[in-house]
């Protein structure tokens, strides 16, 4: 059954969450991320969620849109496609979030269905911390009625990257990631669920990849002070699997409006990319 058109628009009710520090940091080390921002009290301006930490807030709201059952999305067949965070404020110990989604678009494509929401979030103080795009893609049969087939997106030359960092996804991330995320589609923790699926085995939630990308991009961009990172844009484009080093290379972009731009793209062991089009914005 196809996803439903007449979804598009619906909104649906807000959702309040209260962010503990316990949360906060089992969310960085559930990626692997040490940041004094995250743990050290004593730091200057106390202690900040990591950026990705956003997805956690909005996450119930988003599913809210996702499991809608007038949308008819098959959740097996469901794959998260891309994903676009404008990140507006930090968010902080003790801070209460409402986040509210809306369904803006279904597609049809050549091999399946694509919905993208959007979410934004705000504190206590009627502040946004988060606005954010999440675009699904459903698999389906090769729909033939749909013409021309779509275009291939080429990643453009960009010669040497700015720098290269590797990272490993340990074997038990999935499960940590989950945890810490709210984010239990079984894909990502059981393997039989995984193989019904036609996917290769667990897989690790996309989220958690970007999130990887993350601590590469403030580590080496914004010389460790994630309050710098602004905005996080990634295209997924492969599956990573726990155990498997991943790779991101980072190239300048240019300027827009005083924040710093850098394009970068996530690999496999294999050279194949797992992210493509990423996108970071970073504040002076």
């Amino acid at each position: 059954m196809p996803l439903n058109r007449e979804c598009v628009g619906r909104e649906y009710p807000p959702i309040t969450t209260e962010v503990t520090l316990d949360a906060l940091q089992k969310y960085a080390r559930a990626y692997n991320d040490n940041n004094p921002a995250f743990f050290d009290a004593s730091r200057r301006g106390g202690i900040v969620a990591p950026p990705m930490f956003a997805v956690t807030v909005i996450w119930n709201s988003v599913m809210g849109a996702a499991m809608d059952p007038d949308v008819h999305a098959d959740l097996l067949r469901l794959v998260h496609g891309e994903q676009d965070m404008e990140f507006l404020n930090p968010i902080r110990p003790g801070d209460v979030i409402t986040a509210a989604s809306k369904i803006i678009s279904i597609e049809t494509k050549v091999t399946g269905e694509t919905m993208t929401v959007e979410a934004n979030a705000r504190n206590q103080d009627g502040q946004p911390v988060l606005k954010t795009l999440f675009s699904v893609f459903i698999r389906g049969r090769r729909n033939r009625d749909i013409a021309p087939a779509e275009p291939r997106v080429l990643e453009p030359d960009r010669g040497e990257p700015l720098y290269t960092v590797a990272q490993t996804i340990d074997l038990d991330q999935t499960f940590r990631y989950r945890d810490a995320s709210g984010d239990r589609n079984p894909i990502h923790v059981d393997e039989t669920v995984a193989k019904m699926a036609g996917l290769p085995g667990i897989i690790v939630h996309g989220l958690c990849t970007m999130a990887f990308t993350s601590k590469v991009v403030i580590d080496h961009s914004c010389a460790g002070d994630p309050l710098r990172l602004k905005r996080l844009r990634v295209r997924f484009s492969r599956p990573v699997l726990p155990g498997q080093t991943i790779t991101t290379k980072v190239w300048a972009g240019g300027e827009n409006e005083g924040r710093r731009i850098f394009a970068y793209e996530t690999f496999n062991p294999e050279g194949q990319a797992v992210i493509k089009s990423g996108l970071a914005e970073i504040a002076p």
